[in-house]
């Protein structure tokens, strides 16, 4: 009897997660769709970058002036390795998103939103994670996982975990060269709130240490 491949495959919790930098085992489920917020999202995405391989498929709005600086992800990530998609209608932004999850054919998929989807296309989007992560491993590649990066304080449901990241001043022994943020795990299926404080001087490692749970 031959099964169908959704029986022969790992489900997403057991896929190997994308482990974010710092060196505390922090990471993404794969096959999932997470969420980012904070005025620093798109730097949270080049640190999921820096630590992946393959190609990035990066969706964003085409009639928005603002764009990344690839000058200015050069301390994070390789930026040679962004497909950039930018589109003409806000529907496209999740279409797209979706169809590269589909394909499986990139292990990271980010989409810039302006607001935060409804629970309906994040179904869709972990359905076409699924369906990706099972191309993927046929061919022996990594499954995919999505960043949706939206603004304010984000709240799409349905996400597999909600994360923050905003600036913070760096330590004042550190060089001028230096950065520093606050990343906040604000919901996951599987952990707890936590927070961390996150340094890098120069193109130097980035550093992460924990902080103390708001009330």
């Amino acid at each position: 009897m031959t099964l169908p491949i959704h029986h022969l495959l790992p489900g997403p919790k057991l896929f190997p997660p994308q482990l974010l930098p710092g060196g505390l085992g922090l990471g993404l489920a794969r096959g999932r769709v997470h969420e980012v917020c904070g005025s620093a999202r798109c730097v949270f995405a080049a640190f999921v970058m820096n630590q992946s391989q393959g190609p990035v498929m990066w969706a964003l709005p085409g009639w928005q002036p603002e764009r990344i600086n690839p000058q200015g992800f050069s301390n994070y990530a390789d930026t040679g390795r962004i497909i950039f998609a930018a589109v003409r209608r806000a529907d496209d932004l999740l279409w797209i998103t979706e169809e590269a999850l589909r394909s499986g054919a990139t292990p990271l998929v980010v989409a810039e939103l302006q607001e935060p989807p409804a629970l309906t296309p994040i179904r869709r989007l972990h359905l076409a994670a699924e369906t990706g992560s099972e191309a993927a491993l046929r061919r022996g590649e990594l499954p995919p996982l999505a960043l949706l990066l939206t603004p304010g304080s984000g709240g799409a449901p349905g996400v597999e975990s909600r994360w923050r990241m905003q600036p913070r001043p760096s330590a004042p022994t550190r060089s001028e060269y230096s950065m520093a943020w606050e990343i906040t795990r604000l919901r996951a299926r599987t952990e707890p709130p936590a927070r961390w404080h996150a340094a890098q001087d120069g193109k130097g490692p980035i550093e992460l240490t924990p902080l103390p749970t708001e009330v």
